[in-house]
């Protein structure tokens, strides 16, 4: 359930206060399902975006991953201000970013950015230092065997979550926000991503599998790793549209990701 500033204790109001200053007016978002609060702050030097969970909250853990990522996709994604935990609460406050969600329909002027912006983040290697998922762990469920989930092995960070409202259009640039999930896996595997999200927005198979070939990663999928990939893609959003047949979009990026697998299927 989505909470609001006003929802939250007093002394954890207080502590964030303490970092911004006053803080004049806020405004939640209804974007993103990764946390219990999602808000803009409006104080009297500059915006900020909160987003949080509970303590108690199972996947709390994913605060400090995001919080951890930050230094290596920033400025890619919103820069970390500041973080902070008290009894109840764990917070993080980024950079608000005044932009739009990006635009995936074919012909879009947008589709060049969101390109870029996957180019630079294949480029960013998987820090040793930082504990990651690993992408042949995700998606596990959905492969045949452990040689096919081998082939998805790398050590770039991964998004992997490329929904239009991840990608905000700044400035004539792509930035890329919610880093809840990152994951360590090869560097074309975001491309791949994007793929079933560009065959929802309108686009053939054809034509959003050129679209990733203009990241430079792209090239060097292998051709069974890319079969590979696609068939989990089918398996893993038929599995969510099953869990939510109610849900609209859900069910669009399911039949996506079946013609994106019947477009490679051997």
């Amino acid at each position: 359930m989505r909470m609001h500033w006003e929802d939250l204790p007093p002394a954890t109001r207080d502590a964030v206060a303490a970092r911004t200053g006053p803080i004049y007016a806020t405004t939640s978002t209804d974007k993103g399902m990764n946390s219990e609060l999602a808000a803009t702050l409006d104080t009297g030097a500059r915006r900020i975006f909160v987003k949080g969970l509970r303590l108690d909250h199972p996947r709390v853990w994913t605060q400090q991953r995001e919080a951890t990522i930050n230094p290596y996709v920033a400025p890619l994604a919103p820069r970390l201000l500041w973080s902070i935990t008290d009894d109840e609460w764990h917070l993080l406050g980024f950079e608000h970013l005044d932009g739009r969600p990006a635009d995936y329909a074919p012909g879009s002027d947008d589709l060049p950015l969101v390109a870029e912006a996957i180019i630079t983040l294949a480029g960013v290697r998987a820090p040793a230092d930082v504990e990651l998922k690993q992408i042949e762990q995700r998606f596990a469920d959905y492969v045949d065997n452990p040689d096919d989930a081998a082939l998805l092995r790398g050590d770039t960070v991964l998004h992997t979550d490329w929904t239009p409202d991840n990608v905000l259009i700044v400035d004539n640039a792509a930035r890329v926000v919610d880093w809840a999930w990152p994951t360590r896996g090869a560097a074309w595997i975001d491309a791949a991503c994007w793929v079933v999200w560009l065959i929802s927005a309108g686009h053939t198979p054809d034509e959003a599998e050129l679209w990733a070939a203009k990241t430079p990663a792209w090239s060097t999928a292998p051709t069974r790793a890319l079969d590979v990939f696609a068939a989990a893609q089918q398996r893993l959003w038929t599995g969510i549209a099953a869990d939510n047949p109610e849900t609209g979009w859900k069910q669009s990026l399911a039949e996506a990701a079946t013609r994106w697998a019947k477009y490679r299927r051997p």
